[in-house]
Order: structure tokens, then C-alpha cells, then sequence
């Protein structure tokens, strides 16, 4: 079981995520006004549902003010599936998005691979040259200087690194990442990879290597 907060201002949407979530055994805390979210004890939830395009304050400007607040997944809701929303999203720190409408084993799908990679076993830490991971505590440092990683970027990264020689195609690590194969749009992971670059190039590394037509290697 676990603790997810839905915020949307369509009340009728709210209703019919939080009756299917809540056949699962998961605590479903919804909100419709999204004015009142910074009120919540936001670290409570171990997964958080918003919506974009909401009055007053969007999803996107919402996401952007919590993520820092939170380390949980956040996943958007939304009725836009245009490339540039899901890279603008991608960039605030959001984990995935599920586009309107969705099907109701879709959502339990990836709300459940999102929970289940959070509570996973953990090891300890490894090295792939200057970089060192933190399994136990999800943290990736270059030498002593720790980056700023989504939960997303920092598995696919891990992912990665722990398989470095090796090539993977989007949909392999989508698959190895967020585990579910299907209704998914592979497209996140070339976002994610972007993101993951310009981070670990602030630092001087450049380990992930794009294999035309096929895929990433970590080298």
C-alpha cells in the first residue's frame, strides 16, 4: 500500500483515478484545487498524480515548486502529448506522464512499476571511473560533487552504468527502468538521456554514447 496524492481540477477525473488506485489498497489523497497543495505535508505521498492544465497555477508551475520539496515520483496527467510538453516536463523533474484518456490497467501499471522501483532492494555503492553511485541512497557524485538527478534519471543512469559496454535500445531500457512494456511511449527515455548529458557534462563526463540506430552505451 502506499500514499499518492492526485491533484486535477476536473472532480469527476479525481473520483475515477482514486476508485481504481484505491482497488490496489493504496491511500488516495485527491485534490482539486491546486492553490492549497503547498499546505500539504507533501512528504507523506510516495507518488504524486498532477494534472497540467489547471486554473490559476499549472501543473507544470506546480511541479516546479514541489520537486525540490519531494523525492518521490511525480507523474503528469494530461490531455497534451505534443513532444515539447513532455520535454518541458521531463525538465521540471517529472517522471512520466500518462496522456488523457487512459485505460485503467495502464494507470495501475505505471503508478505500480513507479512504486515498486522505489522499494526495491537496495546494495551499496559502485564506481564506473570518477563517477560513483549510491544505491542505498539513489545519489550519483562526479568525485565529491553530487548531481541533481530525477529518481528517473538517476535509474537510468544506474541502469546503464552497471551494464557499461553494453548497448541498449530506448525501449530495452524503458523496459529495465520503469518495468511494464506496453501503452508506453519510448520517447521519454531520449528526453531523460538529454537531461542526464547535460548534468553529467557540468562536471566533465561524458560517458553516455549514442549508437546510431540502435541505441546508448555506457562507456
Amino acid at each position: 500500500m502506499a500514499n499518492i496524492l492526485v491533484v486535477d481540477d476536473d472532480t469527476a477525473m479525481l473520483d475515477l483515478i482514486k476508485n481504481i488506485l484505491s482497488k490496489n489498497d493504496h491511500y488516495v489523497k485527491t485534490i482539486s484545487n491546486p492553490d492549497i497543495v503547498l499546505s500539504e505535508n507533501l512528504n507523506f505521498y510516495q507518488l504524486i498524480i498532477l494534472d497540467i492544465m489547471m486554473p490559476n497555477i499549472s501543473g507544470f508551475d506546480l511541479c516546479a515548486r514541489i520537486r525540490d520539496i519531494v523525492d518521490c515520483p511525480i507523474l503528469f496527467l494530461t490531455a497534451k502529448s505534443g513532444e515539447a510538453d513532455i520535454v518541458k516536463g521531463l525538465g521540471l523533474g517529472a517522471d512520466d506522464y500518462l496522456t488523457k484518456p487512459f485505460g485503467i490497467q495502464e494507470l495501475r501499471a505505471r503508478v505500480n512499476a513507479h512504486l515498486r522501483r522505489e522499494s526495491r532492494e537496495k546494495g551499496n555503492s559502485f564506481y564506473v571511473g570518477n563517477i560513483r553511485f549510491s544505491i542505498a541512497r539513489k545519489e550519483c557524485f562526479v568525485l565529491e560533487n553530487k548531481i541533481s538527478f530525477t529518481k528517473s534519471e538517476y535509474d537510468i543512469c544506474e541502469f546503464l552504468a552497471l551494464h557499461h559496454g553494453q548497448t541498449f535500445s530506448k525501449e530495452q531500457i524503458y523496459e529495465a527502468v520503469f518495468g511494464f512494456d506496453k501503452d508506453s511511449n519510448y520517447s521519454v527515455i531520449v528526453e531523460h538521456i538529454k537531461n542526464i548529458r547535460a548534468k553529467l557534462s557540468s562536471c566533465g563526463e561524458n560517458p553516455i554514447k549514442t549508437v546510431w540506430g540502435v541505441g546508448y552505451r555506457w562507456e
